[in-house]
């Protein structure tokens, strides 16, 4: 019988052991900090900040669901449960793309719409902006400007038909903010209008194989290449503003998670967000080592867990 107990000895704390690896491997799971991020820059960046921000005051795991193709896809993965935080949501976009309504060129009120619609519709709190704006512009050369006196989208009606424009073949097709949209708003039309890969077109009015075309306004090529961004004076495309987004579930579990996240509010303009994509589109930085850096300069690492 004693040989027989020395024996049952090893299974009973092996089975104790993998019992525990098993509970705390479900726990890990269940209180992941899952964050989804698309393939751009921008979302890349501030996907690293909430990881690097979360882990310094915090015991959670953390995890970056990267470079999804669209914002659909990450709504999507935050819909499923797939992911618990949006890093970088814009309402212009969610306005119209996860909610199907018409676009609102008004912030506030495209802000309170699409605040209210996530809570009530997806269980989300919609955070309040970073600071800056990631909207559609569009921009030309220096020398374009110049020759042309081009300050302002309706500088354009009276050489458009003279000019060849690249825009983001999205664009060509959507609705309400779309091309068709933008004809009829500022009535005019270019001589040739090429729809193009979003990541092209910065390189073609560069090179002169266009002269002018629609990009966003944080893009680290407008810098890299000293592009103008001409003012949308009769306020066609709505606002973009950028946002983190995250389940309720998460923020009630583990309410510093709100904390982290509003200390970012206001704290990042469109300037900056500039700035921190040309660090890494031009100066090849890693999307993390920028965010790091950020953090770092604005002293987000003062006490901390």
């Amino acid at each position: 019988m004693i040989k027989i107990y020395k024996m049952f000895i090893p299974i009973a704390v092996l089975l104790l052991l993998i019992s525990t690896l098993t509970a705390c491997s479900n726990k890990n799971e269940t209180d992941k900090v899952k964050i989804a991020s698309v393939y751009t820059t921008e979302n890349q960046i501030l996907a690293h900040m909430i990881k690097i921000l979360v882990e310094k005051n915090t015991e959670l795991p953390v995890e970056i669901i990267n470079n999804l193709g669209s914002g659909t896809v990450v709504h999507q993965a935050m819909v499923r449960g797939d992911a618990n935080v949006s890093a970088g949501r814009y309402t212009g976009t969610d306005l119209t793309g996860a909610l199907g309504k018409d676009p609102i060129t008004d912030p506030k009120k495209a802000r309170e719409v699409v605040t209210k619609a996530f809570e009530k519709d997806f269980n989300q709190h919609y955070f309040p902006s970073y600071g800056f704006e990631n909207t559609y512009a569009f921009m030309v050369t220096k020398e374009t400007a110049k020759k042309y006196n081009l300050k302002k989208v309706s500088d354009l009606k009276k050489v458009a038909s003279k000019l060849k424009a690249g825009v983001d073949s999205s664009w060509m097709k959507r609705k309400g903010d779309g091309y068709e949209g933008f004809k009829k708003k500022y009535g005019f039309d270019f001589q040739d209008t090429k729809p193009m890969q979003i990541g092209l077109v910065y390189e073609a009015v560069n090179a002169n194989k266009m002269d002018i075309v629609l990009g966003y306004t944080t893009d680290g090529r407008i810098q890299s290449y000293d592009l103008q961004i001409l003012e949308d004076d009769l306020h066609f495309f709505p606002p973009y503003d950028a946002n983190a987004v995250a389940s309720n579930a998460l923020l009630k579990k583990n309410p510093k998670i709100k904390t982290i996240l509003d200390s970012m509010t206001n704290k990042i303009s469109t300037e900056e967000m500039q700035k921190l994509n040309y660090e890494v589109d031009n100066n090849l930085k890693e999307p993390a080592v920028v965010a790091e850096e950020y953090l770092k300069k604005h002293n987000y690492f003062e006490g901390g867990k």
